[in-house]
């Protein structure tokens, strides 16, 4: 597939070959969870151009938007949730260093070997006019509907959970304008101000 691509578009995927694995480095290596997140999203948009230089439009989309979007709601969770501001503080990322860095090595090498040493099919025939109405009915056949009804059912789900979960928000405790210097809750507790 590199023997199709033009020198200039060879040179675009290993920039963005090397950004994706840097910022999945990245992911592991800052001291927050958004910060993490959005490193994480960094790399995932990298992929996405590689697909895009590969011709994989829909592919390179769906990966952009699945993930940016993947991405932006744990964002918004974190500051909703979490107990330090958005994530931001300082926490480490990474449990049993030695063994996670041994265990990351040993799938690196044995992914590198297969790469090389795979006997990679070669094209036959002639591309399709339209390969993603291909891709799509060789992935889901005739259930597309179904797994449209699907998607939307449960993203509603999500959204019915979130308001059921949080009935009281930052709004409700602190005033419309957040202008109360102690939060109205029904519990009294929390941390003085």
């Amino acid at each position: 597939m590199l023997t199709d691509l033009s020198g200039g578009a060879i040179a675009a995927v290993a920039g963005l070959g090397v950004l994706a694995v840097a910022a999945g480095v990245a992911v592991f290596r800052v001291d927050s969870m958004a910060r993490a997140t959005f490193a994480l999203l960094a790399s995932f948009l990298a992929v996405a151009g590689v697909l895009l230089a590969f011709d994989l439009v829909y592919l390179a989309v769906v990966t952009a938007l699945m993930m940016t979007i993947e991405m932006a709601i744990m964002a918004v969770f974190m500051i909703a949730f979490m107990m330090n501001p958005a994530g931001l503080m300082p926490m480490t990322m990474v449990h049993n260093t030695t063994g996670s860095a041994v265990v990351g090595a040993g799938a690196f090498a044995v992914l590198a070997v297969g790469i090389w040493t795979a006997d990679w099919p070669t094209r036959s025939g002639r591309r399709p006019a339209d390969s993603t109405r291909q891709l799509g009915e060789a992935i889901m056949g005739g259930h597309m509907l179904v797994m449209l009804v699907i998607g939307i059912a449960l993203f509603a789900t999500i959204l019915a959970g979130t308001v059921l979960a949080t009935s009281r928000g930052r709004y409700d405790r602190f005033g419309a304008d957040l202008a109360a210097s102690r939060p109205d809750d029904p519990v009294p507790g929390g941390l003085p101000r």
